[in-house]
Formats: structure tokens, sequence, C-alpha cells
């Protein structure tokens, strides 16, 4: 009966072991194929690519401090592309002063975002990501400016690049 016992118990710790290893190796798989987004990198490519706070806020889903962003105060023609991948977002004639200490857009070039439910920190909110690479952009709120869309794209200044228009 003990032997009996003995085996059972090594044959399940065994078997636990062939599974969380084979489920490890499909995740890693996974983060490097299975993506939904056009441009698709490993988390080591990311952390190459970005600097530590373009990092954490595109990949990592953080916000910069407001009214510290190169872009809060800036009113340029061009437009604005995602910093990782160079999908344009806005053009500049979208953009407004909401005076939220972030750059802010009434509207986003057609396709070029994608939107999710965000209830982190018992918020009720709508996260903007970048359609192409998934980078964390920002959210888009509904107090924008009511002559035009009515919407505010609340958008971290690491997390984009100002082209400027050609002359």
């Amino acid at each position: 009966m003990k032997k009996v016992l003995i085996l059972f118990i090594l044959f399940s710790l065994t078997a636990c072991k062939g599974q969380v290893k084979e489920e490890t190796e499909k995740e890693i798989t996974n983060e490097i194929t299975d993506s939904k987004f056009k441009v698709a990198k490993t988390d080591a490519e990311w952390r190459a690519q970005l600097t530590p706070t373009q990092y954490d806020v595109l990949r990592n889903k953080g916000t910069e401090r407001p009214h510290t962003g190169k872009y809060n105060k800036f009113f340029e023609d061009g437009v604005y592309v995602c910093i990782a991948c160079k999908n344009p977002l806005f053009k500049s004639d979208t953009k407004f002063d909401s005076h939220c200490g972030w750059p802010s857009f009434d509207q986003a070039i057609e396709g070029s975002v994608i939107y999710e439910h965000d209830a982190s920190y018992g918020m009720d909110r709508t996260e903007v990501m970048c359609a192409n690479c998934g980078g964390h952009l920002g959210h888009v709120f509904d107090d924008g400016p009511k002559e035009t869309t009515g919407d505010r794209f609340c958008t971290n200044s690491v997390s984009i690049e100002f082209i400027p228009a050609k002359e």
C-alpha cells in the first residue's frame, strides 16, 4: 500500500512539472508570435528600443506626470505618430489646450487607435492604444470641445513623436 501511495505521489509531481514546463514554453512562444498587432516584439526588444519612461507608459500602461510632457503646450502644424512604431495617430489641427496637463486631441486619425475598457484604480475609463503596436497612449474622455467631436484624447507626450508638416 505504501509503495502504491509513493508511486502515485511521484507520478503526480512529475505530471505537474511537465504541464507547468509546457505552459511556460507556450507562453514564451505566444509572447513572440501571437499578437493581434502588426508590430509584435518581445519584452526584451521593447526594453531595448524604448527609454525606461517610454517603456513604462507604452508597455506597462503608466502615465507621465501632468504638465511635464514636451507636447503639452506645443502647437505646430504636422502629425503626431506613435513613438514605438511611427503609426500616424493625430493631426495637429485636432490638438487643443484642455488645461489638463497632457496633450489633448479631439479625434484620432481613422483606424489608428483601438479602445479598451479600463477599470483600474477604481475608475471607469476608456484606454486608447496604438492600433499598430498596442502601445498605451492614454485615455479618451467625453469632455472635449462640443463644437467638434466632444472627445478629449488625453495623451502621454512620451508615447508620441511630432513630425512637422512639409512646407
